[in-house]
């Protein structure tokens, strides 16, 4: 059995792992970036290396300083949890050339299953049902477009070693093929090193259900019955369930058994999920699910499984990595009540889930966490810095019931006992969706958040008219203890005045306190200053961007000094504008990458572009110039 286990990865997962090796009496080995030094990952660690800069690449992807921490930290193993380096076959074989234990599948089983077009290739081989699609090795222009017309309008583009939503564009008709073809190829050089596409016939409601399977290394292989996962916003996954509301037996029969067979198929060895997509325009059949991917990892979501069979996944990578037989039998793996998961992240869903970064002044439970039916999986406590760097996911709360009807009833309790104050927060959106009819009637689909719109991304009136009046109270609040400092509207011969000018998002007006009453049931208000004119607040679950308007800026930019500046640290992966070039207003100008996401920056009018502040692959700071406009 391994003693000493290094773990590849930072956050949730990082610090999850490690509370199964402490049960397992394995020591544990953290590794961090410049940006994690004092990470709740590192804290818990027993033994923490340093492996680089802030930078991902230069860190948690930099694959000869994670082997060499490993080998100097005496590791007998390497776990790479999920993202970074988890499905990178050449790191997994370079693990396993150092005479390390890899905790997943063998290389070649990860690059077979990694490009998405051999995987299909393979699934269909092994008798498992496949959409029709293009999968070619030809990539030109003429060849894409030509299979896209044989295929049909609306449809996907995928990237060959895509994963987590990444080089994925929708396509509705044949006139906007060649611009998301662009996108989509930018995006996966980007983010995978290959620019390979393939094109998948569109299911228009589509769901998405997973199937756990886990094998060993004697041939061994069962599933641990599936997954709902089809909560998602712009192709990543909000909450997920375990099992699938509405799935009827045989359904769930011939869905866990394709999923075995391509584990076969492929000799699988450790945790690994495959992945359906649904037609959920239908009631499940038989013949409404197809194979979309596998991934060669332990999932975010893998929690809800462990809850409804009473296992441990990590568990069973770390037993099957040691050469052990699988821990059960198929027909000792029972499935059991409902579990659900959500993804609490650092975003702000009402200004199109930008990410945020910062100081957690609180964060956690104001309920209690030690109830039997929950979960808390955290990689961030109060006084934590979030870094502006990695994936904004940064806990998840993980609910148990005898039905989903319970599960969700608790999590929709929990996401209102929660508290995040500091960074902006998802918290108040995911609430929403729990208590969305669709959701509780189980008849929600991959594209269905997206439809909602502002129903379930802006805070209700209440939430927002309470974190208004709480900045408020802040900013006319005593300051400096002297008499002359305090702000209580006093005037000679005159009543006080005590208005105060912010704004949420675009709108601005000037408030009185004494003439704005808050609801009894909001939750209470809780005020961080992020700077002298930024307030982020969390209110009834919601994190809502509180702003005092700079009246003199917005005069100058009337005046048409207008500038596009950068909304928060980030990378400029395009620049499309140069000095003279003349703009619209709503052109994009410059697109950013921040927190693996795109951020398209548009011009704020009409004008001509005077010039250009950041080069392409230049690393910005928040507020930095970006493209400036000649003054009119």
């Amino acid at each position: 059995m391994i003693t000493s286990l290094l773990i590849a990865n930072r956050g949730e997962i990082a610090c999850r792992i490690m509370r199964t090796c402490r049960a397992l009496g394995i020591r544990s080995i953290a590794i961090y970036s410049d940006a994690d030094a004092r990470a709740k990952h590192v804290r818990e660690a027993d033994e923490a290396v340093w492996v680089g800069a802030a930078a991902a690449i230069e860190s948690y992807l930099h694959a000869d300083r994670i082997i060499g921490a490993a080998k100097a930290a005496g590791a007998d193993a390497i776990h790479p949890g999920y993202g970074f380096l988890s499905e990178n076959a050449e790191f997994a074989k370079a693990v396993t050339e150092a005479g390390l234990i890899w905790i997943g599948p063998k290389s070649d089983t990860i690059e077979s299953m990694g490009l998405k077009d051999r995987a299909k290739a393979i699934a269909e081989a092994a008798g498992v049902p496949v959409l029709p699609g293009y999968r070619g090795d030809a990539q030109d222009a003429k060849t894409l477009e030509k299979e896209a017309k044989r295929i049909g309008f609306p449809l996907l583009i995928k990237a060959v070693a895509g994963g987590g939503g990444r080089g994925i564009r929708l396509v509705e008709k044949a006139s906007a093929l060649a611009p998301e073809l662009e996108s989509a190829v930018r995006e996966a050089e980007a983010a995978f090193g290959d620019g390979r596409v393939m094109l998948e016939k569109l299911v228009e409601q589509p769901r998405h259900i997973e199937v756990q399977v886990f094998g060993d290394q004697h041939g061994n292989a069962v599933h641990l019955y599936e997954r709902d996962c089809s909560l998602q916003r712009r192709r990543q996954k909000v909450i997920e369930e375990a099992p699938a509301p509405g799935m009827p037996d045989e359904v769930r029969q011939a869905m866990c058994d394709a999923a075995v067979k391509l584990a076969k198929a492929v000799s699988y060895e450790g945790a690994g999920t495959v992945e359906f997509i649904v037609d959920g325009a239908k009631a499940l059949a038989l013949d409404t699910f197809w194979f979309l991917e596998m991934n060669t990892r332990l999932q975010v979501e893998h929690p809800v499984t462990e809850m409804v069979t009473n296992t441990d996944l990590v568990e069973w990578q770390l037993r099957v990595a040691s050469g052990e037989k699988l821990p059960y039998k198929q027909k000792d793996i029972e499935l059991s009540g409902h579990a659900i998961e959500a993804r609490i992240c650092a975003e702000d869903p009402a200004d199109g889930f930008r990410p945020g970064a910062g100081l957690i002044e609180e964060f956690g439970m104001l309920a209690d966490e030690d109830a039997d039916w929950l979960r808390w999986e955290a990689g961030f406590e109060s006084g934590d810095r979030v870094p502006a760097v990695y994936d904004s996911m940064i806990a998840k709360p993980v609910v148990f019931g005898e039905d989903r009807e319970e599960a969700n009833d608790r999590l929709i309790d929990t996401l209102a006992h929660l508290q995040l104050v500091g960074v902006p927060g998802n918290i108040g959106f995911l609430r929403r969706c729990a208590m969305a009819d669709a959701f509780v009637e189980g008849t929600h689909h991959v594209n269905w958040i997206a439809e909602q719109g502002d129903a379930l991304t802006q805070p209700p009136a209440a939430h927002q008219h309470a974190s208004v009046m709480a900045v408020c109270d802040v900013l006319l609040g005593e300051s400096g203890g002297q008499p002359w400092s305090i702000r209580d509207g006093w005037r000679m011969n005159a009543a006080p005045v005590l208005k105060t000018a912010v704004a949420v998002g675009e709108d601005a007006d000037w408030f009185d306190p004494r003439e704005h009453e808050v609801a009894e049931d909001v939750s209470m208000a809780l005020v961080t200053d992020l700077s002298e004119r930024r307030f982020a607040v969390t209110t009834g679950g919601d994190s809502v961007l509180v702003e005092v308007p700079d009246f003199e800026a917005e005069a100058e930019a009337l005046a048409g000094g207008d500038a596009v500046k950068a909304p928060m640290p980030g990378k400029v992966i395009a620049v499309n504008v140069k000095p003279g070039d003349q703009v619209e207003k709503g052109q994009t100008v410059a697109v950013m990458e921040a927190m693996k996401m795109e951020h398209s920056l548009t011009a704020p009018r009409d004008g001509v572009v005077e010039a250009v502040g950041a080069e392409l692959g230049a690393q910005v700071p928040e507020g930095q110039i970006l493209v400036a406009l000649e003054a009119v």
